[in-house]
């Protein structure tokens, strides 16, 4: 016993620890004997060792009992190898012996009937040849017989073209040239039909001619349907082209001289309808003709027959527009346009000047009748030619548009989707035509209609009329009719109109794209910049006297300017929704198809235009609603607000909040009054005062140009009330904050009436006076809520505990 417990007895001196045995994939588990420290650690590990030695004994006995059944079954294995062995020498003999006689025998049969198939094929081949060449002998013959003694022209054709069918090297072999040739006929077959077709070629072109000079269009398209059979299609299609083409140019002189003299070429559109009868022509031939041209000739022909026409058109064309251009006097209205002035648009942007004799210039030059206005406008151009002008291009412009589409559409790939945008054919963008209508037509459009719209906004301002009899006052009636707007609006709106429509009719993606936004740029800086003008230098409202309310008539002009934008502005919107198609009494429009595909079938170019046309629209609606935001500031500033702030100094006199409602009661049987006209007396007044401020505008203004004066009115006195509360803190009884809230509940009532949005602009006032006015319970309740009440606060929480504090407190 004593030696068990030597080695706890020295446990102060240094041990050495041994590393575990990592290769026993149990020493994790069981206990080794290296790192026993007493007896019962040593036993622990003996009794381990045992167990494994146990598990592994029987491990081994297993594999042992398991080695005989082994055997067994290799031994098994051994025999079925052996008796598989000796089956597959038994199916080798029987394959070696039965079948090899059979696929030799196959073999044989393949090959002979490889052999069969390839001589089949090759007398299939030469019975082939020996019938072409058959067919080229009869063809031969029949040709030599039919440009005999018959002189039967479609015969020969007809052989000539049955004989274009047989290959080229069956024509040129030998086995043709020493069978087809005969006494009759000795030289070889390639030889003998190619002088047939140069003879029958010269032969067809002889009649064709003959048979144009003639007049004889049956013999004409006799002899143009013999051309491809004889291979000569080009020739064909050539000299049929010079002969339409001879019709075109005959046509085309003969309606120039079609009026004697000087009196038809005067006429407005007769070179409009002399462009339009040739591209009229063309079209006829194109659509007449082209069957009969891709049944003879093959699909895709007619191209080069439009080719050639439009050669033709190139001359015909540039005739008619250069006796036009010079009839016309075209380019010395371009110049007088150009060289115009402009005099009234520009001395009325000039800062304002005094006369000699001390008298402002007020809307000069008009002043002084109608002679400045006659002088101003004989300056230069004759406005009447011009518009005649205009719509003589824009008839030819829209002509030439319609003739570009029909060719787009004959000269279409057939294999386009029918779908598919249009595109411009190079027989069109390529010609010469194209380039003259731009530079005789498209480029002098553009300046002159620029030049059009500008002088007519000049004159529509020196022409321009105020509405008369407008007053402020509501007991003098008004004999005109609302909108009160000057009347140069009208006519520069009905221009405008005309002018975009007239560039729309022309379907030029060119001259939409100069016009329109030409159109924009004159009326943001003519047309707007004159009403600015108007209202800084002519219509201020500015009061002569410090303090004072502007004169009526200041007051009544510069209401009658804002209607004209705000009427101008709704006047642009429906000519661009009438082009469009749309309507803006619709969600997002009609879903009618855009009028302008008609207009503009090529490309992107109706979505070019309907930009343009929106582009206008939207940068006129902004520059317009910015002037009338403006306008509308300034119009409350010196008119509404200045005689706002007596109508609210009368409303609240006399008032006073801190009484009770006994002391009020007894006030009220002391003047004699019924109590119920001394509450209602802040509202009744300031509903007197409001409706003599604001009806006399209301019925001068227009209702959108009101509506936003109104909302400007509001935001104003919203702050002015709400100061006004703030101001009766703690000087006010329970009842006067009841009083309160009914009084300005009314003033709220009278301002927004006929526009319920105009409240929101009070909710700051409202939700002051509704806190104060609550019952502490409620107040506690909604405080309790933490934003859960449903109230959506304009008060941030200093302020509505400001407000709990309005009622002077009681002792």
């Amino acid at each position: 016993m004593s030696a068990n417990t030597i080695p706890n007895g020295n446990s102060s001196g240094p041990t050495t620890q041994k590393p575990s045995n990592k290769l026993n994939a149990n020493s994790s588990s069981n206990p080794s004997i290296h790192d026993a420290s007493n007896l019962s650690d040593v036993r622990a590990a003996l009794a381990a060792l045992h167990v494994r030695e146990t598990s592994i004994t029987n491990r081994l006995n297993a594999l042992l009992s398991s080695q005989a059944d082994l055997s067994r079954e290799l031994g098994r294995l051994d025999l079925l190898r052996a008796n598989l062995g000796s089956q597959v020498i038994a199916t080798r003999s029987i394959s070696n012996g039965m079948l090899s006689s059979a696929a030799d025998t196959a073999g044989r049969l393949s090959s002979r009937v490889k052999d069969l198939d390839l001589e089949k094929d090759r007398v299939q081949q030469t019975l082939k040849v020996v019938e072409q060449v058959a067919e080229l002998k009869a063809c031969v013959h029949g040709v030599v017989g039919s440009m005999g003694a018959p002189q039967d022209w479609e015969a020969a054709a007809g052989y000539i073209s049955r004989a274009s069918k047989v290959p080229e090297p069956i024509i040129r072999g030998a086995f043709a040239a020493s069978m087809v040739p005969s006494v009759e006929v000795p030289d070889a077959p390639w030889v003998t039909l190619e002088n047939a077709k140069e003879s029958l070629c010269g032969l067809f072109l002889r009649e064709f001619e003959k048979a144009a000079k003639e007049g004889d269009g049956a013999k004409v398209t006799r002899f143009f349907k013999l051309f491809p059979l004889i291979g000569r299609g080009d020739v064909g299609l050539d000299v049929y082209g010079r002969y339409v083409c001879q019709g075109v140019a005959g046509t085309a002189r003969a309606t120039l001289r079609a009026e004697p003299g000087n009196a038809g070429r005067k006429d407005g559109f007769f070179y409009a309808n002399a462009l339009t009868k040739l591209f009229e022509h063309i079209a006829q031939i194109v659509e007449n003709h082209g069957g009969l041209v891709e049944r003879h000739y093959g699909e895709g022909k007619m191209v080069k027959v439009i080719e050639r026409l439009q050669m033709e058109a190139d001359v015909q064309g540039g005739i008619i527009l250069d006796s036009w251009s010079d009839e016309r006097g075209v380019d010395r209205k371009l110049t007088d346009a150009k060289s115009y002035p402009f005099s009234f648009l520009v001395q009325s942007f000039l800062p304002p000047q005094r006369t000699l004799t001390g008298t402002p210039r007020m809307n000069s030059p008009a002043v002084g009748g109608s002679n400045n206005a006659r002088n101003s406008e004989d300056e230069g151009v004759d406005m009447k030619e011009v518009d005649g002008l205009l719509s003589e291009i824009s008839v030819m412009l829209g002509r030439w548009s319609l003739y570009s589409r029909f060719l787009a559409g004959k000269c279409k790939n057939p294999d386009t989707p029918e779908d598919a945008p249009l595109s411009i054919p190079e027989v069109v963008t390529k010609s010469n035509l194209n380039r003259k209508i731009s530079a005789k037509l498209t480029s002098p459009y553009n300046s002159l209609a620029m030049f059009f719209f500008r002088r007519s906004v000049e004159k529509a301002f020196q022409l321009d009329e105020s509405p008369t009899g407008l007053s402020l006052s509501l007991n003098k009636p008004i004999d005109a009719n609302a909108p009160y707007i000057i009347s140069a609006v009208d006519d520069i709106m009905y221009i405008v109109s005309a002018i975009i429509q007239k560039a729309i009719s022309t379907s030029q993606r060119d001259v939409a794209a100069s016009v329109i936004p030409d159109v924009g740029r004159v009326l943001g800086s003519d047309f707007i910049g004159m009403i600015q003008r108007r209202m800084r230098d002519e219509s201020y409202p500015q009061p002569a006297v410090q303090g004072g309310l502007p004169p009526e008539n200041k007051i009544i002009s510069f209401i009658v300017l804002i209607n004209s934008l705000d009427v101008a502005k709704d006047y642009l919107a429906r000519i661009i929704t009438a082009q469009l198609g749309t309507s803006p009494d619709q969600p997002n429009g009609t879903t009618h198809p855009n009028p302008l595909a008609t207009s503009f079938p090529f490309e992107h170019d109706v979505t070019f235009v309907t930009s343009a046309l929106n582009a206008l629209n939207t940068t006129f609606s902004l520059k317009t609603s910015e002037l009338i935001s403006d306008a509308l500031k300034v119009l409350f500033t010196f008119v509404v607000k200045q005689r706002l702030k007596p109508v609210l100094v009368e409303a609240f006199r006399d008032v006073d909040y801190w009484r009770t409602e006994d002391e009020l009661a007894e006030i009220a049987r002391q003047n004699d009054e019924d109590e119920d006209e001394v509450i209602d007396r802040v509202q009744r007044r300031f509903e007197h005062g409001w409706d003599q401020l604001m009806k006399p505008i209301a019925r001068l203004m227009t209702p959108k140009t009101f509506t936003a004066l109104i909302d400007l009115t509001a935001t104003d006195l919203s702050k002015t009330l709400e100061k006004r509360v703030w101001s009766y803190s703690g000087k006010t009884s329970a009842y006067g904050i009841i009083r309160m809230e009914r009084d300005f509940s009314g003033i709220i009532s009278t301002v927004s009436r006929g526009n319920y949005s105009v409240r929101e602009m009070f909710a700051r006032v409202t939700q002051i006076l509704m806190v104060a006015d609550m019952e502490d319970e409620e107040w506690e309740e909604i405080s309790s809520a933490d934003g859960e009440d449903g109230i959506q606060w304009v008060l941030n929480e200093d302020e509505r505990r400001r407000a709990r504090h309005l009622v002077k407190a009681t002792i």
